[in-house]
């Protein structure tokens, strides 16, 4: 481009900064490649082939297309550009999961977003096997090998029929629990927190007379309405305006669900912050504040929980 241009070697090297000796064998290698003439030289003048003024259009063409790639790859590199994998849990709310992905594609416009509803579990398998940039997770985990945002709580209350006696409580005690199941997640999506939240249950006077695996809203609903189990869950939780259904916060908060955004050590790039400080202020409208522990991997023994 730069000989089609200036038709003078020298000038065209001077433009390139390079000598004009390695300009000249660079132009009969490539002529040699494409097996086209590209110019004729003679000791006056440096004019352009026909074949070579044909290629021309071409070769504008194909050096756009290289800027474009290495403007796009720099931005890729620095975290602004590219795909973003990124995971929240099922229970996280319709509005607050659409306040994520506007508030993230303010953030970051020029990132595709990649979004997977994934249980904690699930997040933590493939944030180690890399296939997953960033996610929201629910502590206690194990968050080895994990960088953390700011770990938020959101006080647990628990829900049940409408005209349950306890439904008329201001606050529930949980042993006023007592005689009824309880629905959890699978073990197998967040074992630590399956148990533990067990294990407070007993310490305050509420064994479950059994424990009901639930994960759909219908489902869980049919087995609340059948008056025989309950349910933990936030203030904003998905059953908590139905009209049969009753939310009650517990009496001295004894559960709370905590999360955090989550991503590989060393990964945390612009459009993985960018994606973590998102979640954070999506969910920070509605936590009772942060936590307030001596760091974000430091986590309260047995006394703080999400479903």
């Amino acid at each position: 481009m730069a000989v089609a241009e200036e038709l003078h070697f020298g000038r065209a090297a001077q433009r390139l900064g390079v000598a004009q000796p390695p300009l000249s064998q660079r132009i009969q290698r490539l002529e040699r490649e494409l097996g086209v003439r590209l110019f004729e030289r003679s000791s006056r003048q440096v004019t352009i082939t026909k074949g070579g003024a044909l290629l021309l259009d071409d070769a504008r063409q194909l050096l756009a297309r290289s800027d474009a790639l290495m403007a796009t790859a720099r931005r890729i590199q620095e975290g602004h550009s590219g795909l973003l994998r990124a995971a929240l849990p099922p229970d996280i709310a319709g509005e607050t999961v659409a306040a994520i992905l506007a508030g993230f594609q303010e953030r970051e416009g020029g990132v595709e977003l990649e979004l997977h509803e994934l249980q904690t579990a699930e997040q933590l398998a493939r944030l180690a096997s890399h296939e997953l940039d960033v996610g929201l997770i629910h502590h206690p985990c194990d968050v080895s090998g994990l960088e953390l945002g700011p770990v938020l709580r959101h006080e647990l209350g628990v829900l049940l029929p409408r005209d349950a006696p306890q439904a008329r409580l201001e606050t529930v005690p949980l042993a006023a629990l007592t005689g009824h199941d309880l629905i959890l997640s699978p073990r197998a999506h967040a074992p630590a927190v399956h148990d533990d939240l067990l294990t407070t249950c007993a310490r305050h006077g509420y064994t479950p007379t059994a424990v009901r695996h639930g994960q759909g809203p219908s489902f869980i609903r049919g087995l609340l309405l059948s008056g025989r189990a309950v349910a933990f869950g936030p203030r904003d939780a998905h059953h908590a305006g139905d009209p049969d259904l009753s939310w009650r916060p517990l009496s001295g908060a004894p559960l709370a669900r905590r999360h955090s955004a989550a991503w590989p050590k060393g990964r945390g790039d612009a459009a993985v912050r960018a994606f973590a400080d998102t979640v954070t202020d999506a969910l920070g409208r509605t936590a009772a504040g942060p936590d307030l522990s001596t760091g974000p991997l430091h986590l309260r023994p047995a006394a703080e929980y999400w479903i």
